[in-house]
């Protein structure tokens, strides 16, 4: 079996391959700013050597003979201008090559944030379950900008300045070997500075993006329940909790920078020793007639730029590091395989009818213990389904099952006579519509969040479901209407008004099966009172199954599904389990609710 392909490595190599064009040209660029780079000091070389001290041209300059015997102040000025010629190339070679490869930095953190944001939303409840959404922002956000950073200031830069080290070099040892070994002495010493260096600071860097990815969810957790905290007076208890993080992430941080700093230090002393150095061994030989001024000009010239570069590289190790960093931690999101997934000959659900059936259904949340163990139970279309249990009986399961948010481990749930695994995942939650007890809406216009039920859906759609709703007088009093744009979460709107929405939401989908988790439990009386109209508009002919903490109006339901401790305890009508005075009428009589038996006398 072969090995996996990297999928990280996949969306890059395809997206270089796509912007090869700008990469050739980059590439061009690049070669030019090193060109340009190496023949800088040479008309300074030129000046000295054979204008101010009139030392004889060599043969390798023939073209330069004519100006050089002419005028000196001409010559001055025609090199002069040559010096000014090579800074603009360069500077424009500079700056297509800057701007090309930033623009293919910002494409592929573009691409990569879109496929690893689409790889979240496929990934089961299970992995999210168990994920700090705090840390997963970090890595669409921040982990991806250092891959841009790196492939967009460092990548290329990298090449540029190897090449520009070597030129340098092939330059120096054919103007004096003996000098370039003298200016080289250093090298080894700071390559292995460098190397060891960059060791470190591979490991700091993991433990550095850990530290901020732990203080990324500490915000996200506590803004939005900003609420709660204010309401029990913690907000110093949860300053000092994220003092406590943040000096962790600090002191951590504070550690990357030392190592940073001290590479430019080690940088400095060694380039001061090799400068000097160079300069020195240099002068004595223009003195003894072994080498020219120029020649030692661009020796000094050459050994300073060269430091230069090796500093940029000591730079580009650390940014590398951060990079591989960064590179493992998306590369590890990305190869999570995705839970619940088609299957090969999958079939499209369509116009179902809304025969539910579990059978023998055993299920557990990773990690825990099972909620169901052979759960079995019907239910038939166009039938209204009250599910009811105390709390941790597994209710919500069963709806989250039923959309398949979780697969299950044995048994079978089946639609229409099909198990539901048989379906196309996409086209069975279209047929299925959902109202939560906490509805939530999105930070956008009141009729994209209506429309996020069927984005495709007519205006005239909207306000039916709307006013089926009981929504669309409260949407029409505000000063936008259906464009009015509604805070994070829908915060701007109450309890109420959040759930007609969430209704309108379900009921423009037209959905074969309607799920209700207690959508009146935490409004008032009026709203809860609406929301119960419309619900008996809308269910009619179709099959629904109501999650029921309280129990009023109970008796409207065509069935009643008593769940305890996983399993069926009791079903049938309301008559029929009070009659049974079992577990239901327990539960019925503990909300308060007065029990009266079938055939009794009032």
């Amino acid at each position: 079996m072969g090995k996996k392909p990297n999928p990280l490595k996949h969306i890059i190599l395809s997206h270089l391959t796509q912007a090869k064009g700008k990469l050739f040209l980059a590439g061009a660029c690049m070669l030019g700013f090193t060109l340009t780079h190496l023949l800088s000091p040479w008309p300074l070389k030129l000046i000295f050597d054979y204008v101010l001290l009139e030392n004889a041209p060599v043969s390798t300059v023939p073209l330069m003979q004519k100006l050089i015997h002419g005028d000196k102040s001409v010559s001055i000025i025609i090199l002069s201008f040559f010096m000014l010629l090579i800074a603009l190339s360069k500077g424009v070679f500079t700056y297509f090559q800057i701007f090309l490869t930033s623009r293919i930095g910002f494409e592929l953190v573009h691409k990569l944030r879109k496929d690893l944001f689409s790889h979240l939303q496929l990934l089961s409840l299970s992995f999210h379950d168990r994920s700090k959404s705090g840390e997963l922002l970090t890595k669409i956000t921040g982990d991806t900008k250092i891959l841009r950073d790196v492939f967009s200031n460092s990548f290329l830069e990298l090449i540029s300045q190897l090449m520009v080290l070597i030129g340098m070099l092939i330059i120096m040892i054919s103007l004096s070997w003996k000098l370039t070994l003298i200016a080289l002495a250093t090298f080894p010493i700071l390559i292995y500075s460098l190397i060891s260096l960059y060791k470190k600071l591979k490991d700091s860097q993991r433990k550095q993006r850990k530290r901020e990815g732990i203080v990324a969810s500490k915000i996200n957790e506590l803004l939005p329940a900003i609420s709660l905290v204010q309401s029990f007076a913690r907000e110093q208890y949860e300053a000092d909790l994220f003092d406590v993080d943040s000096a962790k992430t600090l002191k951590q941080s504070i550690r990357v920078a030392r190592m940073v700093a001290s590479t430019s230090r080690t940088v400095q002393m060694i380039k001061a020793f090799g400068v000097s150095s160079t300069v020195l061994f240099g002068a004595l030989q223009a003195v003894n007639g072994s080498m020219t001024p120029g020649d030692v000009l661009i020796f000094a010239t050459y050994i300073n730029n060269m430091y230069g570069p090796i500093q940029k590289l000591a730079k580009i190790a650390v940014q590398l590091s951060k990079a591989m960093t960064s590179a493992e931690r998306i590369s590890k999101l990305l190869e999570i395989e995705p839970e619940i997934r088609n299957r090969p000959n999958a079939i499209k659900a369509q116009n179902l009818k809304g025969d539910i059936q579990f059978q023998d259904v055993s299920f557990a949340y990773k990690g825990e213990e099972a909620i169901f163990k052979k759960l079995s139970f019907e239910i038939s279309s166009g039938t209204s389904v009250a599910l009811v249990g105390a709390s941790g009986a597994g209710k919500s399961t069963i709806a989250k099952l039923l959309l398949r948010l979780y697969d299950i481990q044995s048994g079978g749930i089946k639609v229409d006579e099909i198990d539901i695994r048989d379906y196309q995942t996409e086209s069975l939650r279209q047929e299925i519509g959902i109202v939560a007890q906490d509805t939530i809406l999105f930070g956008t216009s009141i009729k994209e969040n209506i429309l996020y039920g069927k984005p495709d859906a007519t205006d005239k759609a909207v306000l039916d479901a709307a006013k089926l709703a009981h929504a669309h007088d409260f949407i029409s009093t505000l000063p936008d209407g259906y464009a009015t744009v509604l805070g994070e979460r829908g915060s701007t709107l109450s309890g109420g008004q959040r759930q007609r929405i969430g209704l309108a939401r379900a009921i423009i989908k037209q959905p074969s099966i309607l799920i209700l988790d207690e959508p009146t439990s935490a409004v008032d009386a009026e709203s809860a009172k609406l929301i119960h109209e419309a619900m008996d508009r809308f269910q009619e002919g179709k099959t629904s199954l109501v999650i029921i903490h309280h129990f009023n109006a109970i008796e409207n339901f065509d069935k009643i599904i008593v769940m305890k401790d996983g399993q069926v305890a009791e079903m049938g009508t309301h008559n029929e389990l009070i009659a049974l005075n079992r577990y239901y009428s327990e539960l019925y009589r503990h909300q308060g609710l007065k029990t009266v038996v079938p055939g009794a006398l009032l």
